[in-house]
């Protein structure tokens, strides 16, 4: 039996205990959830750290989306990253044959799940206070933090998209990797 396709998360209503001022964060945070596990789902190990035509790899696009996320929410609480994030920013562009499709994927949705909390913590009130980013303090607000985590991941789950269906469709032999 053939699934029902939902609509995309904007057209399915207001998320629950998220202000209304956020839901447009919301929606675009659990689109690309749904669309990453969607899309990655059998996703072949062998290929996750394949750059086709030069392209990001899968696994930093998933690190990356992880990564960003948390970091732009770190910053709309106006507090600094901790060694551990700058060490997890450091790592997203390097190849580690150790991290599997599963466990991106689990990291990701952990933190679309911290980020939802967050966002159902976050006053309307406070949306257009100040918050500095990294160690220069370049301006931004609360919101713009949080709709730029949204439009981020959005984009890079665009190019995730991208570039699994390129790698799909070419077919690797094990000596050209």
């Amino acid at each position: 039996m053939a699934t029902i396709k939902q609509p995309e998360y904007w057209m399915r209503g207001p998320v629950e205990n998220i202000p209304a001022l956020l839901q447009p964060v919301a929606h675009a945070l659990l689109q690309a959830r749904e669309e990453v596990n969607e899309l990655m789902q059998h996703f072949p190990a062998h290929l996750l750290w394949q750059n086709p035509a030069g392209l990001a790899s899968p696994a930093f696009h998933l690190q990356h989306l992880s990564g960003v996320i948390d970091r732009l929410f770190t910053y709309a609480k106006a507090e600094t990253l901790s060694a551990q994030q700058l060490n997890e920013l450091a790592a997203e562009s390097k190849k580690d044959t150790n991290i599997d499709t599963a466990s991106l994927l689990l990291r990701f949705n952990k933190q679309v799940d911290a980020a939802l909390a967050q966002l159902s913590q976050t006053g309307e009130t406070t949306l257009t206070a100040f918050r500095g980013v990294g160690r220069k303090q370049l301006p931004s607000t609360v919101l713009g933090l949080l709709f730029h985590a949204a439009e981020h991941t959005m984009r890079h789950t665009g190019q995730l998209l991208v570039t699994v269906k390129v790698l799909k469709g070419i077919d690797f032999t094990e000596s050209e990797l």
